[in-house]
């Protein structure tokens, strides 16, 4: 149930344009847009061949990239245009635990032109302000900024993992304050409760009794000695791992805090009821039977429905390629119905 950026989630395939720029930020390489072109300067013998290709092979994006952080600067803070034009209702969209909008920009493309897109940016990156600590808290700081930004009509709201419960908690707080959302998208949102320790007791107990049934296979007591501590060793060293940044840097101690800040927040959350609709996006079948909680959102909304990707889709990067376009068709079967049904 946890969220991972682009870059985490493709096992280091890809690096997110953000992440790419902050890569090149520590290596003290500046680039900037002048008009269509990408200027680019750098210390000596720091930009090789290899790096100053791979930048001229990604020229489109970072210089779109840096266009919507322009828009962004000027503009709300919060509201991120992943697409910021289209004649269809407009989504706005929390993304994971670790705040990355980005990680919509897949599934962004496969929407069409016609689908205005707007990810939603958390306080707590931009080294001015601290990580809030409340879904309620989150929720409400997106509100104020939507209901400047959306000057009239209705919305859809979603959400991605943990960004769930927040986008809940937001379709809620924008219906009550009289905007009309047609409905709430969640992708692979485990619910609220199952972030805490005692939802994942059935997890470690199957673990237990996975590393028994092994000791048990073993002819002796030194192979059983040997294979608990080499256990225990790597358990508390992934618990180290987990429990600091990747690096000392600002950017991934800022990262790190709004994480551990988002994980804490939505743990704590109660859903209170919700009097609109529930579209559930699914990645794959076995996600309504899992520990994941899929099936504890119909108790507190009025309607809800679910929907599934194939068997071969993968939880971790559904909204990626090549699993964006089918979470993308099954967003746009819902949003196309209820655009006809308003006709």
């Amino acid at each position: 149930g946890i969220c991972l950026s682009a870059r985490e989630a493709c096992g280091g395939r890809i690096l997110s344009t953000s992440v790419f720029l902050n890569e090149l930020r520590r290596k003290d390489i500046r680039v900037w847009a002048e008009g269509d072109r990408l200027r680019c300067s750098a210390p000596d013998g720091v930009l090789s061949a290899e790096l100053s290709e791979t930048i001229r092979q990604r020229k489109e994006e970072i210089l779109a990239f840096l266009r919507i952080a322009d828009t962004v600067a000027q503009q709300h803070p919060a509201i991120v245009p992943l697409r910021a034009k289209g004649n269809l209702t407009p989504v706005y969209a929390v993304s994971g635990h670790n705040g990355d909008v980005f990680a919509y920009v897949d599934l962004v493309r496969h929407l069409g032109e016609r689908q205005p897109f707007f990810g939603l940016h958390p306080p707590g990156l931009d080294g001015h302000s601290k990580p809030l600590t409340r879904v309620e808290d989150l929720a409400a700081y997106f509100a104020s900024q939507i209901r400047s930004f959306h000057s009239s009509g209705p919305a859809i709201i979603a959400g991605y993992c943990a960004g769930g419960a927040i986008a809940f908690e937001l379709a809620r707080q924008l219906e009550k304050s009289g905007m009309q959302i047609r409905f709430l998208a969640l992708f692979g949102c485990p619910y609220p409760a199952n972030y805490r320790f005692i939802a994942r007791l059935p997890y470690w107990m199957g673990r237990i009794l996975l590393h028994l049934r092994t000791v048990m296979k073993l002819t002796s007591m030194r192979e059983a000695s040997g294979y608990l501590k080499q256990r225990l060793a790597r358990r508390i060293e992934t618990a180290r791992t987990e429990g600091r940044p990747m690096s000392e840097d600002v950017d991934s101690v800022m990262k790190f805090q709004l994480e551990q800040a988002t994980i804490k927040a939505v743990r704590r959350y109660v859903p209170s009821r919700f009097p609109g609709r529930l579209i559930q996006i699914l990645p794959v079948r076995g996600w309504m039977k899992s520990n994941m909680g899929a099936t504890r959102w119909r108790s507190v909304v009025m309607n809800a429905e679910e929907v599934f990707g194939p068997d071969t889709c993968n939880p971790a990067t559904m909204l990626l390629d090549p699993d964006a376009p089918e979470m993308a068709a099954l967003f746009s079967r819902y949003r196309d119905l209820d655009a006809r049904q308003e006709r």
